[in-house]
């Protein structure tokens, strides 16, 4: 993430993840994605590089999934 800012808001990580700013939240509430609160408004932030630790991990991780489930084509011949 070349000339990006250090902290990028709910909103710039779902749009990174493409996905919702409540399912971002979501999960920055379940402790799955790392964040800080700043401000009296206590206003999440996540951290650059924490998200591209949380990127590489779900790649790791569907990598296990597929090693450990195999996919079978139904329509393959034997």
């Amino acid at each position: 993430m070349a000339d990006s800012p250090r902290f990028l808001t709910l909103a710039d990580v779902a749009e990174v993840l493409n996905t919702s700013s409540a399912q971002v939240y979501a999960l920055v509430r379940r402790g799955e994605l790392a964040a800080i609160k700043i401000g009296g408004r206590g206003q999440w932030r996540v951290e650059g590089s924490r998200l591209e630790e949380y990127i590489a991990d779900q790649y790791r991780r569907a990598e296990q999934y597929v090693v450990e489930h195999p996919f079978e084509d139904s329509d393959a011949e034997a």
